[in-house]
């Protein structure tokens, strides 16, 4: 076996990013947990949030959240049992709806998001400077561009959103 690409600095950057991913998503799933959200609820709200009129077309926010169309469906099911979410038929197409953020979805957001700001300033944002955060974002956008080039599927494009 030949192992002389075990430190190649694309299998470090490969782990460390995943090591990172998964040390943030242990560390801020009590927020999440104690607001009765899941980390793919908490996804689902804050891109309804940051979308539009607070609403995505149900396919638009299947390719945002990476999941599939049946996928998206429980979710936004759940969250509609909850009153955090409710569907909307499209009035020019019959086959579309969209899932709208509630006034609870936006007090649900208002909840969590000081803990989960203050958890993300002092895991990772606030680890870097102004101008390791601008670098760290590009590279980010750059790389999701590619793996993921539907995240902003059905959102105004935008520096904030993005």
């Amino acid at each position: 076996m030949d192992v002389t690409n075990v430190n190649d600095p694309r299998l470090t950057a490969f782990g460390l990013l995943s090591e990172v991913y998964a040390g943030l998503t242990a560390r801020m799933q009590p927020v999440f947990a104690a607001a009765g959200l899941s980390e793919i609820d908490f996804d689902t709200l804050i891109r309804l949030g940051r979308s539009p009129r607070q609403a995505l077309r149900m396919t638009d926010l299947a390719a945002q959240t990476g999941l599939s169309t049946s996928g998206v469906t429980r979710v936004v099911d759940r969250l509609e049992r909850d009153g955090l979410v409710v569907r909307q038929a499209c009035a020019t197409d019959r086959r579309a709806s969209y899932a709208t953020l509630t006034p609870a979805g936006r007090a649900k957001l208002e909840e969590v998001l000081p803990s989960h700001l203050s958890d993300v300033e002092e895991l990772l944002t606030g680890r870097l400077t102004e101008e390791e955060l601008e670098a760290f974002l590009g590279a980010l956008r750059k790389i999701r561009n590619v793996v993921r080039p539907c995240a902003t599927a059905g959102a105004v494009e935008a520096t904030a959103q993005s």
